[in-house]
């Protein structure tokens, strides 16, 4: 290299330390300068494979983490696997009854014990619109007397049920398994035995099987079709067992996202093991479904049936019938409920005769300080009798009510503990039917 006066200077070696930093420094103003010049980045191709073309979300609060991964032996678990869950729970009772067979005269009072585990498996989508589940639920009941071992029982409920939806088609499935050997109708919603079978009026050991499919099609945004069959029998060891098979169709409407009704009608045969002629039946059904919101849903039915007897020995019968069901919650803490129905059902005791069988029944529950509870529970029973055969005069009327009165205490969040007293009562006009009872018991109960 020459200066301006011509001589010539060394050559210098530069330093590959300085080289970087110059460097770095650069990449660094660049970046500044695109920051500050605020240009907007080019789209997305929708075809790109390492990032699909989505909307960014604005900028607010940083949504929560993920969920923890769940781990066996250091393995991630799949999500599937969590589809499956199971409750398991147990409830003791100890309660003084005044009348355990329901006998007017020569009345036996007893102390009893009463062991009821309860195992729930589920399978399929959590919450209350999941639409593919399978559930099964057994709850087997112990009955041990202090005073009258003779009358100890073992009891078993069994439900199981099914939900498959399919594009626009929806299918249910339900089996119910109830053997019973008392004087009440145990169920998965009466543990304490408030409604008695009035139609025996004693303690009887009773089978009853319940089985249910149904589905429904939509047709458009505003109509779908909806159907079902229905099989029950009431197997007695001693006395007159019956079965009925039914089906049914209906045309249904959506008014409005709160309002559906229908339209429809139902056939079914039933018949007895007994003197009793089989029979058929037709029913035109009008039903509706109102929920306006979460505080209170209604749902309920109303027609006529019109029953016709194998060998035309009574003629037709015709009667109205109709099932209702409400609920509703006013406040936080507090729950109401009330049920209803009407339906003709064959007699177990009276040969050649059935009865209309008409109830209702009203339950209110409200929560104190977070962890007391406070129910009542009543309930109103008709049966009128009517006989299946010509010249044959039966006159039958039963009413029945119960009137349960319960606190309990929610101990912790998997223990509860508690007492009730239950009146029942039955005014027959067959006074051999008649009875009253009245319970005393203590509960508690653990669930995981």
């Amino acid at each position: 290299m020459l200066t301006s006066y011509g001589r010539k200077l060394p050559r210098r070696q530069v330093s590959p330390g300085l080289v970087f930093v110059v460097l770095t420094m650069g990449l660094l103003l660049v970046r500044v300068n695109a920051q500050d010049a605020e240009v907007e980045p080019s789209p997305i191709p929708a075809t790109s494979i390492d990032q699909p073309a989505t909307t960014a979300p604005e900028p607010e609060l940083p949504s929560p983490g993920p969920e923890p991964e769940v781990t066996i032996n250091g393995q991630p678990v799949s999500e599937s696997v969590r589809r499956f869950r199971y409750h398991f729970g147990v409830t003791v009772r100890t309660v003084y009854d005044d009348n355990i067979n329901l006998t007017t005269v020569n009345r036996s009072g007893d102390f009893y014990t009463s062991f009821e585990p309860l195992v729930r498996l589920s399978l399929g989508e959590s919450g209350t619109e999941s639409k593919n589940i399978l559930e099964l639920i057994y709850a087997p009941n112990i009955i041990l007397f202090w005073n009258h071992s003779d009358a100890d029982a073992v009891q078993h409920i069994i439900h199981l049920e099914a939900q498959r939806v399919f594009g626009k088609i929806s299918a249910t499935f339900s089996q119910d398994i109830q053997l019973l050997d008392s004087a009440d109708l145990r169920s998965l919603n009466d543990t304490t035995g408030r409604q008695a079978n009035i139609d025996v009026g004693s303690r009887v050991r009773e089978n009853i099987y319940t089985t249910r499919l149904a589905a429904s099609y939509d047709l458009s945004s505003k109509t779908f079709l909806s159907g079902g069959v229905d099989y029950s029998r009431y197997d007695y060891a001693t006395l007159i067992s019956s079965e009925q098979i039914s089906g049914n169709l209906f045309l249904n409407y959506n008014y409005s996202t709160k309002l559906v009704i229908g339209l429809g009608g139902t056939l079914g045969y039933n018949d007895t093991d007994g003197p009793t002629p089989a029979q058929h039946f037709e029913q035109v059904n009008l039903r509706a479904n109102f929920n306006p919101g979460e505080k209170l849903s209604l749902s309920g039915s109303v027609g006529l049936e019109f029953r016709q007897f194998q060998g035309d020995v009574h003629g037709s019968y015709i009667s109205p019938v109709f099932d209702l069901n409400a609920t509703y919650k006013p406040f936080d803490g507090t729950s109401m409920s009330l049920e209803g129905s009407r339906r003709t059902q064959n007699s177990a005791v009276v040969a050649g005769g059935d009865y209309t069988n008409t109830n209702i029944h009203f339950a209110v529950q409200q929560r104190f300080l977070q962890r007391i509870f406070v129910s009542l529970s009543a309930g109103y029973e008709n049966a009128a009798y009517f006989s299946a055969l010509n010249g044959m005069d039966l006159n039958r009327n039963d009413d029945y009510y119960y009137l349960q009165v319960a606190i309990d205490l929610n101990i912790t969040r998997y223990w509860d503990i508690g007492l009730y007293y239950l009146r029942r009562a039955d005014s027959s006009s067959a006074q051999a039917f008649s009875f009253s009872d009245d319970q005393f018991g203590v509960r508690t109960s653990l669930m995981f």
